[in-house]
């Protein structure tokens, strides 16, 4: 299995966020959203992100010495609720390239996640995951995340209805 190092993402960064993203969609198992977005749409979002407070990383591999290492992935802390009273609880979403998925990025970004949150005031990581996305609830639960809310047949996904599950870990 491949190791892995991240860095803050930069704005050259944001076409392959948005692509790693948009390869998602089809799945109907990892976002809402059910057409592409584009990196114009995603410019506020980024600029949201700050490596003091809510960081957005892009992961590659630790062995890639290019001069532009090949994003394989990426992480956003992301403001929960948006009051002052929720800064200590930040939601993770992790993305991960589709020749990439299954080979341990989502694993080296939760453990660098959990580890990294009281650098950033973090007490709380939750995740929003839908109830059929399998593989990304067992990977939360393997790192001691918990299902503190369960929102049944919320999404309508091409006339399907699903379930969200919010999953929850105190880190501090």
């Amino acid at each position: 299995m491949p190791s892995y190092v991240h860095r803050t993402a930069r704005i050259e960064d944001l076409p392959v966020i948005v692509d790693i993203y948009n390869s998602t969609i089809a799945s109907r198992e990892v976002t809402a959203d059910t057409e592409p977005i584009t990196v114009q749409s995603r410019e506020g979002w980024f600029a949201d992100h700050t490596p003091d407070r809510r960081p957005l990383w892009v992961i590659h591999r630790a062995d890639d010495t290019a001069a532009e290492p090949e994003i394989v992935g990426w992480l956003s802390y992301s403001n929960f609720y948006g009051r002052p009273a929720y800064s200590g609880t930040a939601e993770l979403s992790i993305y991960v390239a589709e020749k990439w998925r299954g080979k341990g990025v989502g694993r080296y970004c939760l453990e660098e996640a959990i580890a990294f949150a009281p650098q950033v005031k973090v007490h709380t990581l939750l995740g929003f995951i839908f109830g059929h996305n399998k593989p990304s609830l067992e990977l939360f639960r393997k790192f001691g995340f918990e299902t503190w809310a369960h929102f049944p047949r919320v999404a309508n996904l091409d006339g399907i209805e699903r379930d969200l599950d919010i999953l929850g870990k105190r880190v501090a």
